[in-house]
């Protein structure tokens, strides 16, 4: 699964986590468009922690429940991090692809260039040690529990195939433990610390210069 080519520069990993739906993936996404648009050329590319989780499809129960999606168990972190370090050498990685509907990860992948900035992305990104050490730059988004459960509550009705009474009950039962157990203690890494509501257009803003001037010192 893991790609051989090797290009002359590593890249740098910047790591965005924070609770589900609170608005890492947003910014990831707006961070990355607006690097590659300011560079004139693609600088910049996202990787997912859901890419990584391990098959579930023999567990799912369709509306949740049966798997706590929430766990780090449920997360290929040797992977992840055997890709970051990769990248970090410049080589290319196969992205293995997963499945939200069948809950099941594909046979192929996608092959994913050591681009001078990679994002990496994901609510558990910072709780291993192997994983989080291998972020040059790490950012938390720190937002309202309430705002994260309706965010979450849209995105699994509209984008997955969720029930809202399904999201609720594994929302209280799974993702609010894990989140108070395993996401919030990791806030004490992050080097970046992001109130979703007031801050948010000020650190895209200062990530957009800084990330610039790396790439252009390069």
């Amino acid at each position: 699964m893991t790609g051989s080519t090797k290009q002359n520069k590593s890249s740098t990993l910047i790591g965005i986590a924070g609770g589900s739906g609170s608005g890492k993936t947003y910014f990831a996404k707006a961070l990355c468009e607006t690097l590659n648009q300011r560079a004139g050329r693609h600088v910049c590319s996202i990787l997912y922690q859901d890419s990584y989780y391990i098959d579930q499809s023999s567990k799912f129960d369709f509306d949740g429940g049966a798997v706590n999606f929430d766990h780090p168990s449920s997360l290929d972190f040797d992977l992840l991090c055997e890709h970051l370090q990769q990248l970090k050498t410049g080589s290319r990685i196969d992205v293995p692809i997963y499945d939200f509907v069948s809950h099941s990860r594909s046979h192929q992948c996608v092959p994913t260039e050591p681009l001078p900035i990679i994002l990496v992305d994901g609510i558990l990104i910072f709780h291993p040690e192997n994983v989080r050490g291998q972020f040059d730059d790490l950012v938390f988004f720190d937002t309202p529990e309430e705002l994260r459960f309706q965010r979450r509550l849209d995105r699994d009705v509209h984008e997955r195939g969720r029930t809202p009474e399904g999201v609720k009950t594994q929302f209280l039962r799974q993702v609010k433990p894990m989140h108070d157990q395993f996401v919030e203690p990791t806030k004490g890494y992050a080097k970046t610390i992001v109130a979703d509501i007031g801050e948010y257009d000020s650190n895209l803003l200062r990530y957009v210069e800084q990330l610039l001037r790396l790439i252009n010192r390069n």
